[in-house]
Protein backbone atom coordinates (compact mmCIF):
# COMPACT_ATOMS: atom_id res chain seq x y z
CA UNK A 1 0.00 0.00 0.00
CA UNK A 2 1.71 3.13 -0.94
CA UNK A 3 1.80 6.75 1.22
CA UNK A 4 -0.89 8.33 -0.96
CA UNK A 5 -3.23 5.68 -0.42
CA UNK A 6 -2.79 5.50 3.30
CA UNK A 7 -3.12 8.94 3.11
CA UNK A 8 -6.81 8.75 1.39
CA UNK A 9 -7.79 5.94 3.69
CA UNK A 10 -6.82 8.36 6.92
CA UNK A 11 -8.88 11.14 4.77
CA UNK A 12 -12.01 9.41 4.30
CA UNK A 13 -12.38 7.72 7.62
CA UNK A 14 -11.70 11.53 9.00
CA UNK A 15 -15.29 12.44 6.92
CA UNK A 16 -16.88 9.29 8.58
CA UNK A 17 -16.26 10.88 12.06
CA UNK A 18 -17.28 14.04 11.13
CA UNK A 19 -20.38 13.33 9.26
CA UNK A 20 -21.07 10.59 12.21
CA UNK A 21 -20.84 13.63 14.33
CA UNK A 22 -23.17 15.98 12.19
CA UNK A 23 -26.00 13.36 11.89
CA UNK A 24 -25.70 12.80 15.71
CA UNK A 25 -26.33 16.89 16.23
CA UNK A 26 -29.38 16.69 14.50
CA UNK A 27 -30.77 13.56 16.22
CA UNK A 28 -33.27 14.52 19.21
CA UNK A 29 -31.93 11.88 21.45
CA UNK A 30 -28.54 13.05 21.05
CA UNK A 31 -28.90 16.93 21.04
CA UNK A 32 -31.56 16.69 24.21
CA UNK A 33 -28.25 14.42 26.41
CA UNK A 34 -26.68 17.79 26.13
CA UNK A 35 -26.24 18.54 29.70
CA UNK A 36 -26.28 22.46 29.99
CA UNK A 37 -23.11 24.19 31.21
CA UNK A 38 -23.24 26.41 34.20
CA UNK A 39 -21.88 30.19 34.74
CA UNK A 40 -22.94 33.30 37.08
CA UNK A 41 -23.85 36.30 36.19
CA UNK A 42 -21.74 39.17 37.50
CA UNK A 43 -22.08 42.78 37.69
CA UNK A 44 -20.32 45.11 35.84
CA UNK A 45 -21.82 48.18 35.81
CA UNK A 46 -25.37 49.61 37.02
CA UNK A 47 -27.60 51.82 35.99
CA UNK A 48 -31.15 53.26 37.45
CA UNK A 49 -34.47 52.03 36.48
CA UNK A 50 -37.84 52.81 36.74
CA UNK A 51 -39.43 50.90 39.40
CA UNK A 52 -42.72 51.85 38.03
CA UNK A 53 -42.05 49.69 34.91
CA UNK A 54 -43.03 46.26 34.57
CA UNK A 55 -40.47 45.41 32.08
CA UNK A 56 -41.86 42.99 29.37
CA UNK A 57 -39.41 43.67 26.29
CA UNK A 58 -36.13 45.04 26.85
CA UNK A 59 -33.64 45.55 23.73
CA UNK A 60 -31.24 48.39 22.13
CA UNK A 61 -31.51 49.69 18.55
CA UNK A 62 -28.87 51.59 16.96
CA UNK A 63 -27.07 51.92 20.20
CA UNK A 64 -29.90 53.39 22.40
CA UNK A 65 -31.84 51.16 24.38
CA UNK A 66 -35.71 50.84 24.34
CA UNK A 67 -38.19 49.27 26.47
CA UNK A 68 -41.56 47.94 26.95
CA UNK A 69 -43.94 47.69 30.06
CA UNK A 70 -46.97 45.29 30.88
CA UNK A 71 -50.02 46.05 33.63
CA UNK A 72 -53.51 46.56 32.56
CA UNK A 73 -53.91 50.17 32.20
CA UNK A 74 -49.86 50.86 32.50
CA UNK A 75 -49.00 49.32 29.47
CA UNK A 76 -46.18 51.63 27.82
CA UNK A 77 -43.47 52.05 25.40
CA UNK A 78 -40.51 54.00 25.94
CA UNK A 79 -37.42 55.40 24.49
CA UNK A 80 -34.78 55.16 27.53
CA UNK A 81 -31.91 57.61 28.45
CA UNK A 82 -29.41 54.45 30.02
CA UNK A 83 -27.35 56.69 32.14
CA UNK A 84 -30.74 58.47 33.72
CA UNK A 85 -32.90 55.45 33.65
CA UNK A 86 -35.54 58.08 32.40
CA UNK A 87 -38.04 57.70 28.93
CA UNK A 88 -36.64 60.46 26.22
CA UNK A 89 -39.97 59.48 24.72
CA UNK A 90 -42.67 57.25 24.97
CA UNK A 91 -46.30 56.19 24.50
CA UNK A 92 -49.33 54.47 26.66
CA UNK A 93 -51.23 51.65 25.29
CA UNK A 94 -55.48 51.83 25.71
CA UNK A 95 -56.14 50.28 29.22
CA UNK A 96 -57.28 47.07 27.54
CA UNK A 97 -53.99 45.96 26.85
CA UNK A 98 -51.26 44.56 28.22
CA UNK A 99 -48.09 44.95 26.68
CA UNK A 100 -45.43 42.14 26.12
CA UNK A 101 -42.51 41.50 24.37
CA UNK A 102 -40.82 44.40 21.75
CA UNK A 103 -38.27 44.53 19.14
CA UNK A 104 -37.31 46.17 15.66
CA UNK A 105 -36.55 44.56 12.70
CA UNK A 106 -36.53 46.51 9.13
CA UNK A 107 -36.97 49.47 11.31
CA UNK A 108 -40.45 48.22 12.24
CA UNK A 109 -41.23 47.95 15.87
CA UNK A 110 -43.21 44.91 17.07
CA UNK A 111 -44.97 44.69 20.29
CA UNK A 112 -46.79 42.00 21.53
CA UNK A 113 -49.95 42.22 23.81
CA UNK A 114 -50.53 38.83 26.30
CA UNK A 115 -53.78 37.92 25.84
CA UNK A 116 -55.75 40.33 23.22
CA UNK A 117 -53.86 38.74 20.17
CA UNK A 118 -52.94 41.82 18.67
CA UNK A 119 -49.33 42.39 17.77
CA UNK A 120 -48.91 46.33 17.06
CA UNK A 121 -46.55 47.55 14.41
CA UNK A 122 -44.93 51.15 14.51
CA UNK A 123 -42.23 52.60 13.18
CA UNK A 124 -38.69 53.09 15.21
CA UNK A 125 -37.61 56.30 14.19
CA UNK A 126 -41.10 57.93 14.51
CA UNK A 127 -43.14 55.99 16.88
CA UNK A 128 -46.14 56.50 14.64
CA UNK A 129 -48.31 53.01 14.05
CA UNK A 130 -47.94 51.68 10.60
CA UNK A 131 -50.21 48.59 11.35
CA UNK A 132 -51.44 45.97 13.31
CA UNK A 133 -51.09 41.68 12.99
CA UNK A 134 -53.54 38.95 14.69
CA UNK A 135 -51.03 36.52 16.95
CA UNK A 136 -52.40 33.30 15.80
CA UNK A 137 -51.11 31.90 19.28
CA UNK A 138 -53.23 32.21 22.85
CA UNK A 139 -50.83 34.26 24.40
CA UNK A 140 -47.87 36.28 23.48
CA UNK A 141 -44.82 36.67 26.12
CA UNK A 142 -41.49 37.41 24.59
CA UNK A 143 -40.03 38.60 21.37
CA UNK A 144 -36.69 39.01 18.98
CA UNK A 145 -35.18 38.81 16.19
CA UNK A 146 -32.67 36.82 14.11
CA UNK A 147 -32.33 39.76 11.76
CA UNK A 148 -34.53 37.85 9.27
CA UNK A 149 -37.39 36.65 11.17
CA UNK A 150 -39.57 36.86 14.45
CA UNK A 151 -38.98 34.98 17.48
CA UNK A 152 -41.73 34.51 20.12
CA UNK A 153 -42.45 32.94 23.41
CA UNK A 154 -45.95 32.21 24.21
CA UNK A 155 -45.01 31.14 28.32
CA UNK A 156 -44.93 27.39 26.82
CA UNK A 157 -41.72 25.27 26.67
CA UNK A 158 -41.89 26.01 22.31
CA UNK A 159 -40.17 29.13 20.32
CA UNK A 160 -41.82 29.86 17.30
CA UNK A 161 -40.42 31.15 14.62
CA UNK A 162 -42.97 33.81 12.58
CA UNK A 163 -43.00 36.20 9.15
CA UNK A 164 -42.54 39.80 10.16
CA UNK A 165 -44.74 40.67 6.97
CA UNK A 166 -47.72 38.79 8.30
CA UNK A 167 -46.95 37.45 12.02
CA UNK A 168 -47.69 33.75 10.69
CA UNK A 169 -45.56 30.75 12.04
CA UNK A 170 -42.56 29.51 9.93
CA UNK A 171 -41.45 26.96 11.80
CA UNK A 172 -40.96 26.30 16.15
CA UNK A 173 -38.88 24.53 18.18
CA UNK A 174 -39.07 22.74 21.67
CA UNK A 175 -37.24 24.18 24.78
CA UNK A 176 -35.33 21.20 26.67
CA UNK A 177 -33.33 21.68 29.58
CA UNK A 178 -30.60 18.64 29.81
CA UNK A 179 -33.79 16.36 27.97
CA UNK A 180 -36.41 17.61 29.78
CA UNK A 181 -39.31 20.41 28.23
CA UNK A 182 -38.46 23.93 29.69
CA UNK A 183 -41.81 25.81 29.84
CA UNK A 184 -42.69 29.27 31.23
CA UNK A 185 -40.24 30.77 28.31
CA UNK A 186 -40.28 34.57 28.78
CA UNK A 187 -38.31 37.83 27.43
CA UNK A 188 -36.12 37.17 24.84
CA UNK A 189 -32.76 38.15 23.12
CA UNK A 190 -31.19 37.06 20.10
CA UNK A 191 -27.19 36.99 21.00
CA UNK A 192 -24.64 36.00 18.24
CA UNK A 193 -26.53 32.97 16.97
CA UNK A 194 -28.41 32.17 20.07
CA UNK A 195 -31.18 32.95 21.68
CA UNK A 196 -31.33 34.24 25.73
CA UNK A 197 -34.13 33.77 27.51
CA UNK A 198 -35.56 34.25 30.66
CA UNK A 199 -37.73 31.87 32.40
CA UNK A 200 -40.84 33.31 34.54
CA UNK A 201 -40.63 33.01 38.25
CA UNK A 202 -36.73 31.99 38.02
CA UNK A 203 -33.39 33.95 38.63
CA UNK A 204 -31.98 32.48 36.09
CA UNK A 205 -31.01 32.97 32.24
CA UNK A 206 -30.70 29.94 29.68
CA UNK A 207 -29.13 30.15 26.24
CA UNK A 208 -30.64 28.09 23.51
CA UNK A 209 -29.62 26.51 20.10
CA UNK A 210 -31.87 28.03 17.85
CA UNK A 211 -31.79 24.62 15.41
CA UNK A 212 -32.53 22.06 18.07
CA UNK A 213 -34.22 23.47 21.03
CA UNK A 214 -31.08 22.31 23.24
CA UNK A 215 -30.37 24.55 26.39
CA UNK A 216 -26.75 24.96 26.03
CA UNK A 217 -25.78 26.92 29.22
CA UNK A 218 -27.73 28.25 32.11
CA UNK A 219 -26.69 31.70 33.43
CA UNK A 220 -27.39 32.21 37.54
CA UNK A 221 -28.16 36.05 38.12
CA UNK A 222 -30.19 35.38 41.86
CA UNK A 223 -27.59 37.38 43.54
CA UNK A 224 -27.52 40.71 41.02
CA UNK A 225 -30.07 42.43 42.89
CA UNK A 226 -28.99 43.18 46.41
CA UNK A 227 -31.91 42.53 49.10
CA UNK A 228 -31.32 46.01 50.33
CA UNK A 229 -32.97 47.35 47.09
CA UNK A 230 -35.87 44.91 46.85
CA UNK A 231 -39.47 45.93 48.02
CA UNK A 232 -42.35 43.69 48.56
CA UNK A 233 -42.95 45.54 45.34
CA UNK A 234 -39.97 44.09 43.70
CA UNK A 235 -40.63 41.12 41.13
CA UNK A 236 -38.70 38.89 38.98
CA UNK A 237 -35.92 38.82 36.59
CA UNK A 238 -36.81 40.00 32.91
CA UNK A 239 -35.08 41.81 30.68
CA UNK A 240 -32.15 41.10 28.24
CA UNK A 241 -30.61 43.82 26.12
CA UNK A 242 -27.73 43.16 23.90
CA UNK A 243 -25.90 46.05 22.23
CA UNK A 244 -23.50 45.10 19.30
CA UNK A 245 -22.12 48.74 19.08
CA UNK A 246 -20.16 47.55 22.41
CA UNK A 247 -20.44 43.99 22.77
CA UNK A 248 -22.34 43.78 26.33
CA UNK A 249 -25.46 42.28 27.78
CA UNK A 250 -27.77 44.04 29.72
CA UNK A 251 -30.66 42.54 32.37
CA UNK A 252 -33.02 44.04 35.09
CA UNK A 253 -36.34 42.91 36.13
CA UNK A 254 -39.75 43.94 36.90
CA UNK A 255 -40.39 46.67 38.82
CA UNK A 256 -36.56 46.67 39.43
CA UNK A 257 -34.63 49.85 40.83
CA UNK A 258 -31.40 49.06 38.34
CA UNK A 259 -30.29 47.95 35.29
CA UNK A 260 -26.95 45.91 35.00
CA UNK A 261 -24.13 45.36 32.54
CA UNK A 262 -23.37 42.03 33.03
CA UNK A 263 -20.35 39.05 32.14
CA UNK A 264 -20.88 35.22 32.97
CA UNK A 265 -18.12 33.35 34.61
CA UNK A 266 -17.99 29.91 35.56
Amino acid sequence: MTVKSINTLSLIKILAVVLAIGINCQNPTFAQSVKAQRYVCRVVESFPHDVNSYTQGLFFHNGQLYESAGQYGKSSFRKVDIKKGTALQSFSFPDKYFAEGSVVLDNNLYILTWMERVVFVYDINTLKPVKQFFNPFAEGWGLTTDGKQLIMSDGSSNLYFMDPQTFAEKGRIKVKLNGKELNQLNELEYIKGEIWANVYQEDYIVIINPKTGVVRAMADCKNLLPGSMRTTRTDVLNGIAYNPQNDQIYVTGKYWPKLFRISLTK
